[in-house]
């Protein structure tokens, strides 16, 4: 199991610790029960803890190289299904057949996490919670309130679809190889029903977009196009604001306004 080299194309930092894999099997919990779904396995590490107890896992990989591997590993230690394939591309939704929601997991490639996390989105009606492991900086923007330098656009909309709660950090020496940052794990919990109202969310995110795609201008200048200054100091908003001062809230009333 250990021949194998982590490939930098496939962004492969295969965690090894067992204290952090048992941390968060123990954050994650699994009843029997659960519709557990793993991005990125790589070598089982995180499967071999989690596979025993539930009844049966999917499994989403990549790197075909190491699909083998990973069924030697873990397959004697419950039923799990691996899937070669492109997370990023994956119907995560065509695994919800059954009524169960999905819990889904990973030690995410730090490259594309981001955008996977959009993705998973698309799901998120079938999707009971997912725990992932994230660059420290990314985890700190998901967390991120209104008025720091870490809060912005990813901040603003992932708390606009789930409950974001940042777990425990994780050092570089619990992979291999050892990434250059720190890493963290987050819960990201999709809402029953978002925590504010709006029409149309791909307004929201329009505006949200545009708003933060210029930190240090002013609202007046940012959202040219979308709503005038007037049109924002009529929701009772100073145009002369920036983004980064805006409460969810705050940004769900400028969309509401957009016409």
């Amino acid at each position: 199991m250990n021949d194998h080299r982590p490939r930098k194309r496939f962004g492969q930092n295969f965690l090894q610790d067992p204290n952090v894999v048992a941390k968060i099997a123990h954050a994650i919990a699994p009843c029997p029960d659960d519709h557990l779904v793993e991005i990125g396995p790589g070598l089982g590490a995180l499967t071999e803890a989690l596979l025993p107890q539930v009844e049966a896992m999917d499994a989403v990989e990549l790197d075909r190289d190491l699909i083998p591997k990973l069924a030697q590993r873990c397959g004697v230690l419950g039923q799990l299904r691996i899937h070669s394939a492109d997370a990023l591309k994956f119907d995560f939704a065509g695994l919800a057949i059954d009524g169960r929601p999905l819990r889904i997991i990973g030690n995410l490639p730090y490259n594309i996490s981001t955008p996977l996390m959009f993705h998973l989105l698309k799901s998120r009606a079938v999707i009971r919670d997912m725990h992932f492991m994230l660059q420290k900086e990314v985890v700190d923007r998901l967390a991120a309130t209104p008025g720091g330098k870490d809060y912005g656009r990813l901040s603003v909309m992932m708390q606009y679809h789930c409950v974001v709660d940042s777990l425990f950090d994780v050092s570089p020496g619990a992979f291999n190889p050892s990434p250059k940052v720190n890493s963290a794990v987050v819960r990201l919990r999709p809402w029953e029903r978002p925590p504010v109202a709006v029409a149309d969310v791909t307004v929201l995110e329009k505006l949200v977009t545009q708003a933060f795609s210029q930190r240090r201008k002013t609202l007046r200048n940012t959202l040219k196009g979308l709503l005038s200054a007037e049109q924002i100091s009529a929701q009772d908003i100073d145009p002369t604001r920036r983004a980064e001062t805006l409460s969810l809230m705050e940004f769900a009333v400028l969309a509401r306004a957009v016409r």
